[in-house]
């Protein structure tokens, strides 16, 4: 064999010794989601391989409520959850079990998210507007959640007692939007993936959007105290996140008009995208892309607003600020 060829051996072996190591090197990681654009950055990052490039081997897990991604994440079975605030969420967090480490979606005024909606018989009966829910049985995934923290938020905003709305906590959005439809509440929150399917069947009235009435900081990135002992993975993750939040923003949400995002060549991949991982038709996509900070920032004030608020009601736990609950090294404050 001559020099040439040995080294080109050489080579060849060099290069399998690096592949080999960069594939054991690569971090494992779970993440705990819902299957609702506003984890869309998250769907970017795994189907285009931001994540893979950072070094992470990302195995997504699936969830119908916000809670539950709390609890799997305080128990280990995610290493990281990426949902909407939530007393229970707030509480774990406030024992020192969870921490947050960035931001995601939040309520916007034209960006439509989450939207109060109707039974029809409620709306014949003259239901017609968020400011009527007084005294109507309204359905959300749980007592505490960001659902029931918006019907607080509106209570506030059209001076009509909390306590008068009849909450009719279901456990998940299948079961509170299947009760709209069943006409056994007069109203539901519910986010716009879920609604439009209910609507398009005649299940249900729209009544407005959440963003337009009170915008607030709706989700977060947050990890437990054992995953952020390894900072290199939640530096790795929220770089990769990161690419995806500006992409998102600066492709979808740069293009959205009266709260649609038109179909075209730049578009489509990202709405393709959104539409694999939400399951929804891309027609659907279209108008369910919900506002994301292009540098992933949080908008802590807000969140410390939060949580005075669900201690207020009891909901969650006293004793905590914000500012005990959020990784100041990780987060970027708005």
């Amino acid at each position: 064999m001559g020099w040439v060829a040995r080294f080109a051996v050489a080579v060849l072996l060099a290069l399998t010794t690096i592949g080999s190591a960069q594939a054991e090197e690569a971090l494992k990681a779970k993440i705990g989601v819902l299957r609702l654009s506003s984890s869309a950055p998250v769907f970017i990052a795994q189907d285009k391989g931001y994540f893979r490039e950072a070094g992470l081997e990302v195995e997504l897990k699936f969830f119908d409520a916000a809670q539950p991604i709390a609890v799997a994440t305080t128990s280990g079975d995610v290493d990281f959850g990426i949902t909407a605030f939530t007393a229970g969420l707030y509480n774990l967090a406030g024992k020192g079990t969870l921490t947050v480490i960035g931001g995601m979606s939040r309520e916007k005024a034209g960006y439509p998210l989450i939207g109060y909606f109707a039974s029809n018989n409620a709306y014949a009966a003259g239901l017609k507007s968020p400011k009527d829910l007084a005294g109507k049985r309204v359905a959300v995934t749980q007592v505490g959640s960001s659902f029931h923290y918006s019907l607080g938020l509106l209570a506030d905003k059209y001076g009509f007692k909390l306590a008068d709305v009849k909450i009719v906590p279901l456990q998940s959005l299948s079961n509170a939007a299947a009760a709209l439809k069943g006409e056994t509440v007069d109203a539901a929150l519910l986010p716009v993936s879920t609604a439009r399917k209910l609507m398009d069947e005649g299940g249900a009235k729209f009544l407005g959007w959440v963003g337009d009435e009170t915008p607030w900081q709706l989700g977060a990135i947050f990890a437990s105290p054992k995953t952020l002992t390894n900072k290199v993975l939640v530096t790795k993750l929220l770089g990769a996140l990161a690419k995806a939040d500006r992409e998102y923003h600066d492709v979808i949400l740069a293009a959205m008009k009266d709260g649609v995002v038109p179909i075209n060549e730049r578009t489509k991949p990202l709405l393709e995208i959104i539409a694999k991982y939400t399951n929804l038709p891309l027609e659907q996509v279209v108008g369910n892309c919900a506002y994301i900070d292009p540098d992933g920032k949080l908008d802590v004030k807000n969140v410390d607003n939060q949580i005075k608020w669900l201690q207020q009601q009891g909901f969650a736990d006293k004793g905590f600020d914000a500012n005990a609950i959020i990784a100041k090294d990780f987060v970027k404050a708005d």
